[in-house]
């Protein structure tokens, strides 16, 4: 092999085969041992979610041990550009609440297994190669410990400005209606996509130790990053207050959007937490946001306690259950419409599912898995008992508001 006075020319050679070759063959076998020894050696990468750990940290691990390939294989230090992932990566650690000290640990578990793959069979006239390639080895591993350290911090520092900041305080003055500017706090957008969320469970969440704790951050994090995402050509940003079970944002707007546009961003929302999300909607100006966001969570509530479904609803769509949940005459009045079915828990049922599938009686067959003609039979038993029909267009009306006021008298506010 020959060299110059600036290094070799030629592949560093370990084992007799070039190096970084060698490496990358085996960089699949290698992370899978590096993760199950992070695993076993640090406890808070034991609690980490499974999805995690088999997904990011396996990522990142991975990552690495091929960059650290590279560098050996063109003898050079790592670019700023190449160590864009391991600051990212230090960064999802840090809003997660992981601890640095962890995290640099980790990398130096990896680098001394990769050190001793490296190594293993080597020849003694490979030496100097050895040398150069350890000396590559430890530039990398001080380049990692630094911007991931510098970039962990600036996450801290950020997610420490977002709490106590101008955008948790701009928050806290619009939900308490005060839209007006203040010296200290950022100025408002002129108008907000208001959102109620409910997030829900992550399996992850569910299991024993602080691990729970971490999914839990994980899930907003993707969260906060889809709601951003939607806002992002405003350049401002998301203003949120969210915990494991959902929350509030308020989502700078330039223009109005369809609402096509937010049903398709609380899917995605969906699919970045991996959970079902119940949503209420509605455009707001400042002035307006402390009222929208009341009412989004009265809509959510009524969603919820009504059984409906996962996804974005406004006031239109739940507008009949709205207005009978207010107290009145009336709604007593209603509710005892289907006073006579009291007891008979499949004719009800079977009404609130033959009406929810549009009089369809297969669909609601197949909903409740029976006949057919027993749906048809029910709904004669229960025009029957109560004079109404769902055939009949004005016992139709009657029939779906006393079913809403029941549900109403039951469940309460």
């Amino acid at each position: 092999m020959t060299r110059d006075k600036t290094g070799a020319t030629g592949p560093l050679i370990v084992a007799g085969v070039p190096a970084a070759a060698r490496l990358r063959a085996r960089v699949p076998a290698l992370t899978r041992r590096v993760v199950t020894r992070l695993r076993s050696e640090l406890p808070v990468y034991a609690e980490l979610p499974g999805e995690e750990i088999a997904g990011d940290i396996a990522d990142i691990v991975q990552y690495t041990l091929r960059l650290l390939a590279d560098v050996i294989e063109h003898r050079r230090p790592a670019t700023d550009a190449e160590l864009a992932q391991q600051r990212d990566s230090a960064a999802q650690r840090a809003e997660e609440g992981v601890p640095l000290d962890a995290i640099l640990t980790a990398y130096q578990i990896g680098t001394a297994m990769c050190w001793s793959e490296l190594s293993q069979d080597a020849r003694p006239a490979e030496l100097p190669d050895l040398k150069e390639a350890v000396d590559r080895i430890m530039v990398l591993q001080q380049q990692v410990t630094s911007a991931v350290s510098r970039a962990y911090l600036q996450a801290r520092a950020i997610l420490d400005s977002q709490e106590h900041g101008g955008r948790h305080a701009l928050l806290a003055a619009l939900l308490a209606g005060d839209a007006g500017e203040r010296p200290g706090v950022q100025r408002p957008a002129a108008r907000y996509a208001a959102l109620t969320l409910r997030l829900g469970t992550h399996p992850d969440e569910t299991l024993p130790g602080p691990g729970a704790g971490v999914a839990a951050r994980r899930k907003i994090r993707r969260v906060r990053a889809a709601l951003d995402a939607f806002g992002a050509g405003t350049g401002e940003p998301a203003l949120t207050s969210l915990d494991g079970s959902g929350g509030t944002a308020l989502l700078p707007l330039a223009d109005t959007p369809p609402w096509s546009a937010l049903c398709a961003l609380i899917d995605a929302v969906s699919g970045a937490a991996g959970v079902p999300v119940t949503a209420a909607a509605a455009v707001a100006e400042p002035a307006e946001v402390a009222a929208a966001v009341a009412e989004n969570t009265e809509i959510v509530d009524l969603v919820e306690r009504t059984g409906r479904g996962p996804g974005l609803y406004r006031l239109a769509d739940v507008l009949l259950d709205y207005q009978l949940s207010r107290p009145s005459v009336a709604l007593e009045g209603l509710a005892r419409l289907l006073r006579p079915l009291d007891g008979k828990p499949e004719l009800l049922r079977t009404l609130e599912t033959y009406l929810r599938h549009g009089l369809d009686r297969r669909g609601c067959a197949a909903a409740l898995h029976i006949h057919p003609n027993t749906v048809d039979y029910r709904i004669r038993r229960i025009a029957r008992l109560t004079g109404l029909s769902p055939g009949r267009p004005a016992d139709l009306q009657h029939l779906t508001a006393a079913l809403v006021a029941r549900r109403a008298r039951t469940l309460g506010p």
